[in-house]
């Protein structure tokens, strides 16, 4: 599903650049991995470069999907329209900030990729996170009139929506209570397993990714670069 290998991108320039590094990645479906490590390390940045917002520097290896998708040959050749094809049809995106349209209701924010793709209206993994996430009495609601909480619910929700190859959630439980980003926790974990996605979460909350029992990739910091390795 995701085979990354030779990652180096950078954030900034001249001194004031810092370089992040990831060796090797490699998740089958149903696999979700947690980023860990100090705040500014760049776990961000990495997100951003494996969800193609942020070009990297240097790339051996970048497959992705079932039909192992050769993304570094669409990113050497710049095709722009490919990439937009693939953020849009085959990632799925929880950003710290929410990203929800001001201008849409919560159920229109939520239907719009699939919309967007032309997929079917319904669907029961959205019915059974909107359930799970007790997000029924906000649909008709305008994302202003959330709480951050209630927004970054809903931005997990949207995520997952039409059903992306590989989920990015940038620490999806930050603005969240205890019991509340348990429960988004979980549903994560069930939705990628039960329809075999897979997931990178950047997350502080060491306490859930150990109850989870989730794998980690954890920063390695020294001067002006971090690498993300494996952690036993």
């Amino acid at each position: 599903m995701l085979d990354i290998q030779g990652l180096r991108v950078a954030r900034g320039s001249g001194a004031q650049a810092h370089r992040v590094c990831l060796p090797a990645l490699q998740l089958g479906r149903g696999e979700i991995r947690a980023i860990t490590g100090e705040s500014g390390c760049g776990k961000s940045t990495l997100l951003e470069a494996i969800g193609l917002l942020l070009a990297p520097q240097e790339l051996t290896q970048y497959r992705l999907g079932r039909e192992h998708l050769d993304v570094r040959q669409l990113l050497q050749a710049n095709d722009q329209s490919a990439l937009a094809a693939v953020r849009s049809r085959q990632l799925g995106f929880v950003l710290q900030s929410g990203g929800l349209l001001p201008f849409l209701k919560v159920r229109d924010n939520i239907s719009l990729p699939r919309r967007l793709l032309g997929l079917p209206a319904r669907s029961a993994h959205v019915e059974k996170a909107l359930q799970v996430l007790r997000l029924q009495p906000l649909l008709d609601k305008y994302p202003q009139a959330l709480s951050i909480g209630e927004r970054q619910r809903v931005a997990c929700v949207r995520a997952i929506a039409h059903e992306p190859q590989l989920l990015l959630a940038d620490e999806p439980t930050a603005a969240l209570d205890p019991v509340n980003a348990r429960r988004l926790f979980e549903l994560l974990l069930s939705i990628v397993r039960e329809l075999g996605l897979t997931a990178l979460v950047v997350s502080h909350d060491w306490a859930l990714i150990d109850e989870f029992g989730l794998a980690r990739l954890g920063a390695v910091s020294r001067e002006g670069e971090t690498g993300f390795v494996p952690v036993a």
